[in-house]
C-alpha cells in the first residue's frame, strides 16, 4: 500500500509540474504574441498618419523600426511599392497574402507563418490606406520550441530537482498516511493518534465487527436450530468419512445403528445393521446405493451417496427414510390388483364354461335360453365391475389433477338421480322420497353425481321388497348435509367399519344376486375425501341403514 501511495503521489506531483510549466509557457507565448501585434498596430497607425500627411516620400525618411519590424507598401493589385529590407522590384506579387486580402476587405488584417524548422514564426499586420494601397508590418518571433531548446539545460536541472523533491515528499507522505492505518486495532478500532480522514474507515470497521458478531450469533443459532431439527427428524441422517468414522448422526440414525448404549464413533460391521453397512460400502466405492430395511413395525429406505473432493471419495451421506406408508400403499395396490383379478376371473370362468358347453353341443335346446341368460348376467356383472373400477381411476386422477369446481345444487342432483333409478326401484316395489330444500355446494358435478347415485343405487339393491329410500338435503350456515336412508337388510355392527373398503361385501351371495361389485361405497368414500366432506354410517340389521355426507358449503375441493 505504501508503494502504491508513493507512486500515486509522485506521479501526481510530476504531472502537476509538467502541466503548470506547459500552461505557463503557453500563456506567456500568447501574451508575447498579442504584445507584438499591438506594437505593430501602433507602428502602422503612426506610419499611416505620416504617409497621409507627406505621401510616399515619408517612407524614405524612416529610420529602422522598433523591434526589428519590417515595413512593406503594397498596391491593391499586389505590387510591392516599397520594402524596408528588400528591393521592391525583385519581390513577388502579394495579392494572395491573407493579411493583404483581409486588409483590403475589412481595413485591417493579420496572419502568421511558421518556418519549416518550427523554431521561428513571422507575424504580419496590414492596414488599408485611404488611397486603396496596403501598408504591411511583419516581425519575426521565436517559437515555444525554440525557447525550450534555448533553456533546455536549466529546465533539465529543474526537472531533476523537482523529481527528487517529489520523491522525498511522496515517500514521507505515503508513510504518514499508512502508519495510522497499519496501527488500527481491527478488533477494537480507535482513533487516538489517527487523522480525521480515517473516521469513516474506523466507523465502518466497527460496524463490520458488529455485523460479523451478529452473523456469528445467527450462524450459531442456526446451527443449534439445525441440530434440534435434525435430532427430531424421523429420518435418520448419517455422515461418514472414508474410514467409516461417524462425523455426524442424529437420534433417529443412532437408534437404527444397533442401539448401543453410547453413540458410536465409527460404524462396525459386527453391530451395524447389514443394509446400512452394505449401502455405505457401495457409496465409498463411488456408487449410489439404495435398499430397504425392515425395523420392527416400520420400513426404511436406505439412500447412500458418495461425497467427492478433487475426484476422490472422501465420505458418505446416508439417509434413512421411513417409507412405511408408501409400502403399505403399494401393498394395498397389489391387494387391489389381486381382488380385481379374482372378481374378473369368477364371471369369466362362468362365461367360458357356458360357452364351452354350448360349443360342444352339450346344452339341450330348451336350456339354451337359460344359458344365454346366465352369460348375459355375468357379462353385465363384468361391465358393472369395470365401470366402477374406471370411476375409482377417475377419482384418483381428479385428486392428482385439480379440476375446476362449480356450484352444484344437491337437491336438484338428487331429484334427477331418483328419477333415473325409478324403474329399478319399481321392479322391487321400493318407494323413493326426496326431502329438504335446495342447497348448493362447491364441487365437481361428475364426482358428486357418482357419489349420490351409488348411495341411492345401494339403498335400492340392498332393500326389502316393498321398502323405501329417503334422500334428505339440509343446510346450515357453514355446511350442507345429504343423507340417504333405507329400510333394507342393514349391516352388522362388527362390519360397519369395513364396508367402505374396496371389494368388501357384507353378504357376498346377496351382492352377487343383485349385481353388486363391492366398489360402490369405496367410490363414495373417495369422493367425500376429494370434497373434504365427512362421512357417517348408522345401521341396524333388518331395520335399515342411513349414510350421511356433510359437505363444507364453500370449501374448494
Amino acid at each position: 500500500m505504501t508503494g502504491k501511495i508513493f507512486r500515486s503521489c509522485f506521479l501526481v506531483g510530476l504531472a502537476i509540474m509538467v502541466l503548470c510549466t506547459a500552461l505557463f509557457v503557453a500563456v506567456m507565448a500568447s501574451r508575447y504574441e498579442d504584445q507584438v501585434y499591438q506594437e505593430m498596430e501602433e507602428t502602422a497607425v503612426y506610419v499611416k498618419r505620416g504617409m497621409e500627411e507627406s505621401g510616399g516620400d515619408y517612407l524614405s525618411g524612416l529610420e529602422d523600426l522598433e523591434g526589428g519590424q519590417r515595413l512593406t507598401w503594397i498596391t491593391a493589385d499586389g505590387t510591392v511599392l516599397y520594402d524596408s529590407e528588400a528591393d521592391p522590384a525583385a519581390m513577388e506579387n502579394h495579392a494572395d497574402r491573407g493579411e493583404v486580402i483581409q486588409a483590403l476587405e475589412e481595413g485591417t488584417g493579420q496572419s502568421k507563418h511558421l518556418s519549416n524548422t518550427l523554431l521561428q514564426k513571422t507575424l504580419y499586420y496590414a492596414v488599408r490606406l485611404d488611397d486603396g494601397t496596403v501598408l504591411r508590418l511583419s516581425c519575426q518571433e521565436t517559437t515555444m520550441g525554440a525557447l525550450i531548446i534555448s533553456v533546455l539545460q536549466p529546465i533539465l536541472w529543474i526537472v531533476v530537482l523537482a523529481l527528487v523533491l517529489s520523491g522525498v515528499l511522496a515517500s514521507r507522505l505515503s508513510r504518514q498516511i499508512t502508519k495510522p492505518i497499519n496501527n488500527i486495532d481491527l478488533e477494537n478500532p480507535r482513533l487516538d493518534d489517527a487523522y480525521e480522514e480515517l473516521f469513516p474507515l474506523v466507523g465502518r470497521l466497527r460496524e463490520q465487527n458488529r455485523t460479523i458478531s451478529r452473523q456469528m450469533e445467527a450462524l450459531s443459532r442456526r446451527q443449534r436450530e439445525f441440530a434440534a431439527l435434525a435430532e427430531n427428524m424421523s429420518e435418520g441422517v448419517l455422515l461418514l468419512d472414508s474410514r467409516y468414522n461417524i462425523l455426524y448422526s442424529n437420534q433417529s440414525a443412532y437408534a437404527l445403528l444397533g442401539g448401543e448404549e453410547e453413540k458410536p464413533e465409527s460404524l462396525r460391521q459386527e453391530t451395524c445393521r447389514k443394509e446400512i453397512w452394505e449401502a455405505a460400502g457401495r457409496a465409498l466405492a463411488g456408487c449410489h446405493a439404495e435398499s430397504l430395511m425392515r425395523a420392527e413395525s416400520h420400513i426404511f429406505e436406505i439412500l447412500a451417496n458418495p461425497v467427492t473432493a478433487n475426484g476422490q471419495v472422501t465420505g458418505v451421506v446416508v439417509l434413512m427414510v421411513d417409507v412405511t406408508e408408501r409400502e403399505e400403499r403399494e401393498s394395498l395396490r397389489r391387494e387391489f390388483s389381486a381382488n380385481v383379478s379374482h372378481e374378473l376371473k369368477t364371471p369369466l370362468t362362468s362365461i367360458s364354461g357356458f360357452a364351452e358347453l354350448m360349443k360342444e353341443g352339450l346344452v339341450e335346446a330348451d336350456k339354451m335360453r337359460e344359458f344365454a341368460g346366465d352369460i348375459y348376467k355375468e357379462c353385465g356383472q363384468l361391465i358393472a365391475l369395470i365401470d366402477d373400477i374406471m370411476k375409482l381411476s377417475r377419482l384418483d386422477e381428479a385428486a392428482e389433477n385439480e379440476v375446476a369446481p362449480e356450484s352444484v345444487d344437491l337437491y336438484d342432483l338428487s331429484q334427477d338421480i331418483l328419477e333415473s333409478l325409478q324403474p329399478a326401484a319399481a321392479k322391487r316395489s321400493v318407494s323413493l322420497h326426496l326431502e329438504g330444500e335446495k342447497q348448493t355446494v362447491l364441487g365437481v358435478w361428475r364426482i358428486l353425481h357418482e357419489m349420490v347415485y351409488n348411495l341411492c343405487d345401494n339403498a335400492i339393491k340392498y332393500n326389502k321388497d316393498g321398502g323405501s329410500v329417503t334422500v334428505q338435503v339440509t343446510g346450515e350456515a357453514e355446511r350442507v348435509t345429504l343423507a340417504v336412508k333405507d329400510t333394507g337388510i342393514g349391516i352388522p355392527k362388527g362390519q360397519q367399519d369395513r364396508v367402505f373398503e374396496r371389494f368388501y361385501r357384507v353378504d357376498k351371495s346377496h351382492s352377487r344376486r343383485v349385481g353388486g361389485t363391492g366398489l360402490g361405497l369405496s367410490i363414495v368414500k373417495h369422493g367425500a375425501q376429494y370434497h373434504n366432506a365427512l362421512l357417517s354410517l348408522e345401521s341396524e340389521p333388518d331395520v335399515g341403514t342411513t349414510i350421511a355426507i356433510v359437505f363444507p358449503r364453500n370449501m374448494r375441493p
